[in-house]
């Protein structure tokens, strides 16, 4: 039961240092636009719509046959 002495205070400062903490984030913010940062990771593209390749150009040749530095290697 000695351990006791040392595990309750021990928890009682844990839990109040996680209520701060909470209370921080309130304050700060961190909460207000729960939807935001799902809808970015939904939308999130690789590359920009601009450089999307249009599926009805022609055919740029085959795979490996593109200018030089272009995801070829010559080793």
């Amino acid at each position: 039961m000695d351990v006791m002495i040392i595990l309750v205070p021990l928890a009682l400062l844990l839990g109040f240092g996680g209520l701060i903490a909470f209370l921080w984030t309130l304050k700060n913010g961190q909460y207000d636009d729960l939807d935001g940062a799902a809808w970015r990771a939904i939308a999130d593209d690789d590359e920009p719509l601009d450089e999307v390749a249009d599926p009805a150009a022609p055919n740029q040749g085959a795979p490996g046959e593109g200018a030089p530095g272009q995801g070829t290697r010559s080793d």
